[in-house]
């Protein structure tokens, strides 16, 4: 399980607009790294729209923001078109930065188990050290603690 003050594990994943994203291109840059399990759903829209609506607050200490689930690039394309998200959202279908950050778990919900994404906040500091980690995150006022930690960096 990882702690602040690991080394946050690398990833190279595709990105919205066809783009793609690699924790080693945000060197010397503070990243949040955050994992929701689906796009277009209520907790992660809002989430994102949230974190959205901070990025100028964000780019101001620094910091880059992306999203990771396992939805296709072409389901973030139409997510972030429609909710004009000015964020980036990886794609990470086969798992890999899920696995890493350890935020595939098994969950129940309605007396079903199934494994999905446990949604998750990682704050990176330019060096790629863990400073803050956010397990089983609540989505309201999740973007302003994050931010506020961001600034003490």
């Amino acid at each position: 399980m990882l702690e602040p003050g690991n080394k946050a594990p690398s990833f190279r994943l595709k990105s919205d607009g066809g783009g793609e994203i690699a924790l080693s291109s945000l060197k010397g840059r503070n990243a949040v790294i955050y994992f929701y399990p689906k796009d277009d759903t209520p907790g992660c829209t809002t989430e994102a729209i949230d974190f959205s609506a901070l990025k100028a607050k964000f780019d101001a200490c620094n910091t880059a923001i992306v999203g990771i689930s396992k939805d296709s690039t072409a389901r973030h394309d139409s997510f972030k078109n429609k909710h004009k998200l000015k964020l980036i959202l990886a794609a990470d279908e086969e798992a890999e930065a899920i696995t890493k950050y350890g935020v595939w778990i098994l969950k129940k919900n309605y007396g079903k188990e199934y494994m999905g994404i446990e949604r998750a906040t990682f704050l990176i500091d330019g060096k790629g050290v863990i400073r803050n980690i956010w397990r089983k995150v609540k989505v309201n006022g999740h973007a302003e603690a994050v931010l506020a930690a961001a600034r003490e960096l």
